[in-house]
Order: structure tokens, then sequence, then C-alpha cells
């Protein structure tokens, strides 16, 4: 099971919108990337929204139960002759935190990386998964889905 861990998220979001944010680059914490959540079988994935972002400029950790997503917009190269005429990208650190339920099997996760979509995929442990526990007694032996 994901939990959500910013519930003031959606606040930092409409401040945003309505007074704006401040220059490029400056944020006073680490902006937040849109993620979905959902489970398919025996895993649960992750898709992070990270356009323009470099592979190689983003990191997955996980410490205990919780998974951090952290990546960088750098700046487009700049010069001498170089203009910037419309800036509306946000650049700087993004980053987004997961606590993972103990359900899941964190020693199993994978990460790709295509068309600026990072996928996490996290499998559930299998004590998790539904299983038939044999149950013994005076006559005959049932099974029963636990």
């Amino acid at each position: 099971m994901l939990m959500r861990t910013d519930p003031f998220r959606d606040f930092d979001r409409l401040a945003q919108q309505v007074f704006g944010s401040s220059a490029p680059g400056t944020w006073s914490k680490p902006a937040a990337m849109p993620m979905d959540a959902y489970r398919a079988g025996d895993e649960f994935v992750v898709c992070f929204d990270l356009p323009g972002v470099d592979p190689g400029a983003v990191e997955l950790d996980i410490e205990r139960n919780v998974l951090t997503v952290k990546a960088e917009r750098r700046p487009l190269p700049t010069g001498d002759d170089v203009q910037m005429q419309v800036s509306e990208r946000p650049l700087g650190v993004f980053s987004r935190q997961l606590f993972l339920g103990d359900t899941l099997d964190t020693d199993r996760i994978t990460a790709d990386y295509d068309a600026g979509v990072l996928t996490v995929r996290i499998p559930v442990a299998d004590k998790a998964k539904p299983r038939r526990i044999s149950i013994s007694g005076s006559g005959e032996r049932k099974e029963i889905k636990a």
C-alpha cells in the first residue's frame, strides 16, 4: 500500500498559481512532481512526470520504507549570443517521498525512464499475497484461503 506524504502539496500548488512562483531555480523547498500510482496484479506502479529532465539528473533512493525520488531540471545553455525570450518552465530540484507499506517488497524495486516519465515498479511481498492454509483435525483435511 502507498500512502500520500504531503497533505499541503495542493495548497502549495494553489499558492503558486495565485501568487506566482519566484524566479526559476530559487525554490525555498524542492517542488513536487506530478505522479500516478496504481496496482497492477502483484505490483504497485508509480509514474512520475519529469519532462525535460536528463536521466542522469534523476536519483531514486530507499531508506527503511521511504522511497525518495529527486530530479533536477537544469537551465538551457546560455552564452553571450543567447537572449531568453520566454522562460516559463520551472527549473531546479524536484522531489517526492512515498511511505511504502510493509506489504511491499522494497528489495525488488525496479525503475525505468522513458519519454520524460519515470516508472517505478514495487512488487507486493510474498508474505502479503493470498495463500491457502491447511487445517488439520479429526476427519478430513480442509483448506481455507487466507
